[in-house]
């Protein structure tokens, strides 16, 4: 069997990341010249940092990108228990920092030496982060986030990694959106409206028709929304998410099968068994077994 082994232009790579509970009173370490790009995404609270000059107050559903040149440190400690993402990544390729978007015109003359040379040639291309930035979807950012950073458990696998890869591709265009688009479209505003009262209700029995008087949209048109932003109906949604939350209890608690399914909004322990099985091919006993580092 032959098999190409190609290096990848210099896309920017994900290194490592995880979710942090801060307690009030704790502040963001302070660090000078890390070597890499430290992206913070609060989902709670707020983080108060300062990088050189420039203060930040990122709170719940706003992003900062940390620069591995610079000095970072904390200006205040958590007024409230804060929850955030932290991802470190870096790339290869050449970067530069300045106070307004850039627009590569078409007739650029190093395209145009580019084709006239050579037009097989690998082409290079801008990608346009903002260093502090409200996200246009907070929820959909923190299913990504949430999905990478759980995929760091088997990071040991090849193909594990290359999921990661794909996973921070993905939160790389959300950044870059959230500075490109003036605001969210309507269906993108419905489907995070969605999202967020699942979320914050997911441990009650929801039907359809409260989903849509609690945010005043069609239960029709919710589910259009949420399967062009999501790519799922929204009670697939409310089903992952409650997955998701039954993986932290079974890792993190001893509670019994039963009342973790309780917890997250199963009134049968058999009925939450089926369903965990369906999303992660494994039962909820054996994935305590092989995941707890207990």
């Amino acid at each position: 069997m032959t098999i190409i082994h190609m290096t990848i232009p210099p896309l920017p790579h994900y290194i490592i990341g995880g979710y942090t509970v801060a307690p009030s009173g704790r502040k963001h370490p302070s660090r000078r010249n890390i070597g890499v790009f430290d992206l913070l995404v609060v989902t709670r609270g707020c983080l108060y940092m300062g990088e050189e000059e420039q203060h930040y107050e990122v709170s719940a559903g706003h992003a900062l990108i940390l620069r591995p040149d610079a000095h970072h440190y904390a200006t205040l400690a958590c007024q409230e228990q804060t929850t955030y993402y932290w991802i470190h990544f870096q790339t290869t390729g050449a970067w530069s920092v300045s106070d307004q978007s850039v627009r590569e015109e078409p007739g650029d003359s190093s395209k145009v030496r580019a084709l006239t040379s050579n037009i097989y040639a690998t082409q290079t291309f801008t990608k346009q982060l903002p260093q502090f930035a409200k996200l246009l979807q907070p929820s959909k950012m923190d299913n990504l986030l949430r999905q990478l950073v759980q995929l760091n458990m088997n990071d040991h696998i090849p193909s594990v990694k290359w999921k990661q890869q794909l996973a921070f591709q993905e939160i790389i265009e959300h950044l870059s959106a959230s500075m490109e688009a003036e605001g969210p479209s309507p269906s993108a505003l419905c489907a995070e409206q969605a999202a967020s009262y699942l979320r914050e209700h997911y441990r009650d029995p929801i039907t359809a028709q409260e989903l849509g008087e609690s945010i005043n949209f069609h239960p029709v048109y919710i589910a259009r929304c949420m399967q062009k932003e999501f790519g799922c109906a929204p009670f697939d949604y409310l089903m992952r998410f409650r997955i998701e939350r039954a993986k932290l209890l079974l890792l993190q608690t001893d509670l019994s099968i039963a009342r973790i399914g309780e917890e997250v909004g199963f009134n049968h322990a058999a009925y939450f068994t089926s369903c965990f099985a369906k999303y992660e091919s494994i039962s909820p006993r054996k994935y305590r077994q092989r995941f707890s580092h207990g």
